[in-house]
């Protein structure tokens, strides 16, 4: 008994070993630029630049795969920061009703509310809450207005409700002025 406690301990500490050595050895660097472009994209992993979220975006962007206009929740202001990190002329947003669009968070009119589930699946950021056959609701400041909760929602009880600019939320120059600068 006492040989194979021994026997164990000893494999452990050899695999332990094995183990520590490889991943020095065989490290591998995650690439800074994919890190940096990453950063400044505002992780809603919302999907709506066709990718699965903010990292595989950020990661065809530096390979050049994908332009830098297709965020909407990241607005133009986005764009215009991935232009100077990359050393890029600033393009119009892909998408030109996103960019147009006030920044918004989902309501749910809660007295039709089915509790379905649908809209809770659908959020990428879990900004709804809500039981099975229960009433649901929004948590307005998680919500990032992606608007993926609409599509599967059967009563078609959320609505997008724009947010106020508050000292918190205005940004210099103001996005309307910014679209004069840019020329647009």
């Amino acid at each position: 008994m006492l040989y194979a406690i021994l026997a164990i301990t000893g494999l452990a500490v050899a695999f332990g070993l094995l183990l520590g050595y490889s991943s020095v050895r065989f490290r591998v660097e995650g690439d800074p630029i994919v890190d940096q472009i990453d950063a400044l994209l505002p992780q809603t992993q919302c999907g709506q630049c066709s990718y699965a979220g903010c990292r595989p975006y950020a990661e065809a962007i530096a390979s050049g795969e994908a332009e830098i206009n297709r965020c909407p929740p990241g607005g133009e202001v986005t764009m215009i920061a991935l232009a100077d990190l990359l050393g890029r002329d600033p393009v119009p947003l892909e998408d030109e009703a996103a960019a147009e669009k006030p920044k918004s968070a989902a309501v749910i009119i809660e007295k039709d509310c089915i509790g379905c589930t649908l809209c809770i699946q659908a959020c990428p950021v879990d900004a709804i809450l809500g039981a099975a056959k229960q009433m649901h609701t929004v948590i307005a400041d998680e919500c990032t207005g992606c608007e993926l909760c609409i599509p599967p929602c059967p009563v078609e009880c959320i609505i997008m409700e724009p947010i106020a600019d508050t000292p918190d939320t205005w940004q210099w120059p103001h996005p309307a002025e910014r679209k004069q600068v840019m020329g647009s």
